[in-house]
C-alpha cells in the first residue's frame, strides 16, 4: 500500500478524512460533517416519533429526538466555537460527548423503558401501535422455548389445526434460538420476564463482540466517523431498542473478520459459522473471509483449509440435529419462506430498489432476479482482481457486497442497512488498527486495495 500526500488527494479521500479526523479541535471540515450528520439523523427521529406505525418506534423516536437535537447544538456549537478561535476544553470539547448523549438517551433508556412496557403482554395482539418489542424478539423467544422442550425452533405449520400465519414463522437458523434461552430458562415472573429480555441479551452479545474486536486490534483509537457510522446512526439506535437480532449477527461478523485479520483462521471459521447458522443473509460473507484467509501475508492453503473446514464442520454440526428433529418444518422455515415459497408469504418489503423493481410484475421481478446476479459476479470479479489484503478491505467488501444484495433482494427491509453501515464503521477503526503510525487525519488518505 503506497501513501499519497494529503493535500494532493482525490476528492472522495479527503471527503472520507472527515470520518477520522480528532476528537478535540478537528476543524471545520469535519464539524460541518457533524452538523450535517445529526441533522440528517434528527430528520429520520422526529417523524418517527409523530407518525410510526409502531409503539416501540415512536417512543424511540421522542428519546432520539432529544438525543439527536442534543448532537446538533453540540457539533453547533464547537463549529461556532471554531470559528471564532476558541477552542472548548474537557468533555464537552469532545466530539464523542454526542456520542455518549446518542448511546445513553437514544439506547439504554428508551430500551429500558421499552422492557418495562412490555411487561404488560401485549405482543401477540395483531396491534402495531402496542407492540413494546418487534415480532422478532417474540418469534426468537418462542424458538428458544421450543428448541429446548422439543429439540426444534420450528414449529409444523401445517400440524396447527388452522391457516398458519405469518408469526408462527422462525425464519432463522437455530443458531438464533440461542439469544432466547434465557427467557426460556429463567423467565415466567416480572422479574425474570425483564432480566431476559432478548434485547438485553442480542446489545450483551454486540458490545462482547465489539470488546473481543479491539481487543484483538489492540486497542485502536476509534474514529468519531466510524462510531457515527457503527453506533451513533438511527438504524443502530432504532435495532438497539426495539429490536436487535441484525446488531449481534453483525458484531459477529465483525469478530469472525478480526480473527481473521490476527491469523486465527479456524476460529474465524467457527465464529462465522455462528453467523451463518442464525441469519443466511450474511452468507454471502464467507466468500469475502475465505478470499482474505487465503491471500493473506503469511497463511496460504493451511491457513484456508483450517477456515473451511471450522466454518463448514461447526455449520453441519449446528443446522443437522434440528433438521433431523422435523426435515420438512427445517425446510419450510428456513428456506421456503424467506424465499416466498412457503404456506404464508414473506412480509418483508421496503422502498429499497429491488422490491420497487419486483412489484412492477413478472417481468420486474426477473429484472429484480437478474440484478442481484449481476451484483453477484460484479463482487466476484471485484474479489479474484483485488482481494483483499487486511481485515478493513475485507470488512468494506463485505459491506458493499451486503448493501447490494439488501438494496436489490426483492423481500428485504430498509433495516437491514444496519449491516453494510456497521461494517463500514468497523472498516475505518481496521484502518486505523492496521496503520496506527499515521495521524489519523491522514489515515483515510492511503491507498487501499
Amino acid at each position: 500500500m503506497g501513501t499519497e500526500v494529503v493535500g494532493q488527494a482525490p476528492a472522495w479521500r479527503r471527503a472520507a478524512r472527515l470520518f477520522s479526523a480528532p476528537a478535540h479541535a478537528p476543524g471545520s471540515a469535519a464539524l460541518r460533517w457533524d452538523l450535517g450528520f445529526y441533522l440528517a439523523c434528527l430528520a429520520f427521529a422526529l417523524p418517527t416519533a409523530l407518525v410510526s406505525e409502531f409503539y416501540g418506534y415512536r417512543v424511540w423516536g421522542h428519546f432520539a429526538t432529544a438525543a439527536y437535537g442534543f448532537g446538533v447544538l453540540h457539533s453547533g456549537w464547537l463549529l461556532l466555537s471554531a470559528r471564532t478561535g476558541r477552542t472548548p476544553r474537557g468533555v464537552l470539547g469532545s466530539r464523542w460527548c454526542a456520542i455518549a448523549v446518542v448511546a445513553l438517551v437514544a439506547m439504554v433508556l428508551p430500551l429500558a423503558l421499552l422492557v418495562i412496557r412490555r411487561l404488560t403482554g401485549v405482543d401477540w395482539l395483531i396491534t402495531p401501535f402496542s407492540w413494546a418489542a418487534q415480532p422478532e424478539v417474540w418469534v426468537i423467544e418462542r424458538a428458544a422455548d421450543l428448541l429446548l422442550h422439543h429439540g426444534t425452533p420450528y414449529v409444523d405449520v401445517t400440524a396447527l389445526g388452522r391457516p398458519p400465519e405469518v408469526n408462527d414463522y422462525t425464519p432463522y437458523g437455530p443458531v438464533m434460538a440461542v439469544f432466547g434461552l434465557p427467557r426460556a430458562v429463567f423467565g415466567g415472573t416480572p422479574l425474570g420476564d425483564a432480566l431476559t429480555d432478548a434485547r438485553w441479551v442480542f446489545a450483551l452479545a454486540a458490545v462482547a463482540c465489539v470488546l473481543g474486536t479491539l481487543k484483538l486490534l489492540k486497542w485502536p483509537k476509534v474514529p468519531v466517523g466510524a462510531a457515527q457510522l457503527a453506533l451513533a446512526c438511527p438504524l443502530t439506535a432504532l435495532t438497539w431498542a426495539v429490536a436487535g437480532p441484525d446488531l449481534a449477527i453483525v458484531g459477529l461478523l465483525v469478530l469472525a473478520c478480526a480473527l481473521a485479520a490476527t491469523g486465527r483462521a479456524a476460529w474465524s471459521g467457527l465464529v462465522l459459522a455462528l453467523v451463518v447458522s442464525a441469519k443466511l443473509i450474511v452468507a454471502p460473507a464467507a466468500a469475502v473471509l475465505a478470499v482474505f484467509v487465503f491471500v493473506r501475508r503469511g497463511s496460504g492453503r493451511a491457513a484456508l483449509r483450517r477456515f473451511l473446514s471450522a466454518l463448514v464442520a461447526t455449520t453441519i454440526a449446528l443446522h443437522l440435529p434440528v433438521y433431523l428433529v422435523d426435515p420438512a418444518a427445517f425446510v419450510e422455515h428456513v428456506f421456503r419462506f424467506p424465499l416466498g415459497m412457503g404456506a404464508v408469504r414473506s412480509p418483508a418489503a421496503s422502498p429499497l430498489p429491488g422490491h420497487l423493481i419486483a412489484e412492477t410484475g413478472p417481468v420486474g421481478q426477473v429484472a429484480a432476479f437478474a440484478l442481484v446476479g449481476a451484483a453477484a459476479v460484479a463482487m466476484l470479479v471485484w474479489l479474484v482482481r483485488r482481494p483483499p489484503a487486511s481485515g478493513s478491505d475485507a470488512l468494506l467488501r463485505v459491506a458493499v457486497g451486503l448493501g447490494a444484495l439488501i438494496l436489490l433482494t426483492p423481500a428485504t427491509r430498509y433495516g437491514y442497512l444496519v449491516y453494510p453501515l456497521v461494517l463500514l464503521g468497523a472498516h475505518l477503526a481496521f484502518r486505523v488498527a492496521e496503520d496506527p503510525a499515521a495521524p489519523p487525519a491522514q489515515q483515510s488518505a492511503a491507498t487501499s486495495s
